[in-house]
């Protein structure tokens, strides 16, 4: 028998409600692991993963779901309480990414190894130049009077499309992170899998996320 469409209403709802919650989960679990893992304070890299785990997995997550209304654990704070507190997390994870990036810069240098020798490399630098364009074309949200002559629903519209690709392009360094050496040389077997779910997951609920909750009604509004 067909569903109601009260009930598949619900049925969405919940569905969304329980993705939400496990990206919160998700992203401090894997954040809690790779500093586990890292040990921060004991070497100069150890510092490294712990803040780009940080920005990308738990900071960033946690500044995209602030809007859900089924997941957001700000719920009760008006739209713009929650556009504050959304850029004042990816501020954060922006400002721990420029750290991360700073110091293992540093250490390679120490080292004498060559830089963006690896798609990892290439892929994280280029996930932090985005989040730093991203934070910036925020500003133009922020303080709208900016930029007069840019309707503010187009603006939201290409800020929160700009926004996804720059968590793709996070949650991507990431799992290139976990291809290497230093990362497969301590996690193997079935951890190593469940260590790489864990940006495929919030990637997959902050598309769902986004994409239905935000930009589908920013499509059908005339």
């Amino acid at each position: 028998m067909a569903l109601s469409v009260e009930t598949e209403s619900h049925i969405y709802r919940a569905l969304r409600t329980a993705s939400g919650a496990a990206a919160h989960l998700v992203a401090l679990g894997f954040t809690i692991f790779v500093a586990v893992l890292a040990r921060p304070g004991s070497s100069l890299f150890s510092w490294h993963p712990m803040l780009m785990s940080l920005a990308f997995s738990f900071l960033m997550t946690e500044a995209l779901l602030v809007f859900s209304p089924e997941s957001s654990l700000l719920r009760s704070l008006s739209r713009k309480g929650r556009a504050r507190c959304h850029w004042v997390l990816q501020l954060l994870a922006l400002l721990c990414a420029l750290l991360g990036l700073g110091l293992v810069i540093l250490h390679k240098e120490q080292l004498g190894k060559a830089h963006l020798a690896t798609w990892h490399g290439r892929a994280g630098l280029t996930a932090v130049l985005w989040a730093g364009l991203q934070c910036s074309g925020g500003v133009g949200l922020l303080y709208p009077k900016l930029l007069p002559r840019w309707p503010l629903a187009k603006l939201k519209l290409y800020h929160a499309t700009s926004g996804l690709v720059g968590y793709l392009l996070g949650s991507a360094s990431l799992l290139l992170g976990m291809c290497s050496l230093w990362f497969t040389a301590t996690v193997t077997g079935g951890v190593w899998y469940l260590a790489v779910l864990c940006p495929v997951i919030t990637s997959l609920v902050i598309m769902s996320q986004v994409s239905n909750a935000y930009l589908y009604r920013k499509r059908i509004q005339p």
